[in-house]
This record gives C-alpha cells, structure tokens and sequence, in this order.
C-alpha cells in the first residue's frame, strides 16, 4: 500500500474512534454513582445513633442551619437556634422529628433531614492471634464468628478452645467463654451475638 493510502487510513480510522472515545468518559461518569450506590453498606433505619457518629442535618432552605456534625462523648450535638440537642439513643427519624418541632419555635413549617454519615459508634475489639488484632466496625447482628472472620481468621497458633469475650454491661464486668469449634459447624445457639464494646480475645 502507497504512504498517502496509508496515511489516508490511519486519519479515516482515527476519526472514527475520536467520537466513540469522547462518549466513554459521560457513560462511565454516570454508571459510577449506581456502582458507588451498591457497594455502600446500608444502614437499617432502626439503627440507634451513639457517640461518635457522624451525622449530616439539612433544613431545607436554611443553609446557616444544615451542616455535618459529630456526636459528641455525652450524645449531645450543638445547633445554631436549638443549642444542645441529644442525639444519641435515637433512630435519624425520631432525632429529624425532635429538630423539627423545636425549630418550630423560629422557622415557619421546617423541614428537616437527618441521615447517618458514619457509624463510629458500634466498635468490637479483636486481641490475640486473629489475622488483623484491633477494632472493628460493627454490623447489626454481628456475631463473634463474624467478627473473627472480618479480622482475618485465626492463626496458626491460635488456641481455639480458649477463645473468650470480655463484656462491659455498666458495672457489671463479664467472660464469657465461647465453643468455637461447635459454633463453626453450624450451632447457631453458640454463636454469640455481640455487643458494642466487646472485646474477643483469641489466646
């Protein structure tokens, strides 16, 4: 083939692609937030707001009043107009009811939004010999067998029948030794469900 035939080609052929190409970045700019959507845990509307969440609150047309804020140790969050207002202990939808009759007070017909930002709040603790020791967030209905494989599994120099949970209910401080193996087969009835602040220990 002569050089100008070729390079009559190579110009045919890349304006043929050019458009395809410029289409590629708007398609996967608008499948990107439905992949981002999936992949984001849900959290059920049941979940209990604690210290250390954070939230994001949004009144409609009040933009001095919409912000993103952190729960404090005391449950408390702060908000222009209301001051103080506890937070934890409540679902986002009972926390947006309580925003919106006390600003009823100063704004005509709120409309207030609360929705969970991140959960810092349900934290279980791995020591010992599990793949990856430390906290880990906590998913409702976590059980300790979920926990240990979120933290990698055992080690080879685990002692699985030595396996315990230490538990703080108030004052009252528990351990609690668990059947690791016997919960592994399928023994529901021992496989604990946890609570926020428990700690496994794996020997």
């Amino acid at each position: 083939m002569k050089p100008g035939s070729l390079l009559a080609a190579a110009v045919l052929a890349s304006a043929l692609f050019c458009p395809a190409q410029d289409k590629m970045p708007a398609a996967q700019a608008a499948a990107k937030p439905a992949v981002q959507d999936a992949a984001k845990p849900a959290v059920p509307d049941s979940y209990i707001i604690g210290a250390s969440d954070n939230i994001s609150i949004t009144v409609f047309k009040e933009p001095t009043l919409s912000s993103s804020l952190l729960v404090r140790p005391d449950g408390m969050i702060s908000m222009p107009l209301l001051g103080d207002v506890m937070a934890a202990g409540k679902t986002t939808l009972q926390l947006s009811d309580e925003i919106t009759v006390k600003l009823k007070k100063y704004i005509q017909d709120p409309n207030v939004t609360v929705v969970l930002g991140q959960v810092n709040s349900k934290i279980v603790y791995l020591l010992g010999e599990v793949g990856k020791p430390g906290p880990i967030g906590m998913t409702p209905g976590m059980t300790f067998l979920q926990a240990i494989a979120t933290a990698g599994g055992l080690t080879q120099f685990a002692n699985s029948k030595k396996i315990y949970i230490l538990r703080n209910d108030g004052e009252k401080h528990q351990k609690i030794s668990v059947q690791y193996k016997r919960a592994l087969k399928g023994d529901s009835s021992l496989n604990l469900d946890l609570n926020p602040g428990d700690t496994i220990v794996v020997p």
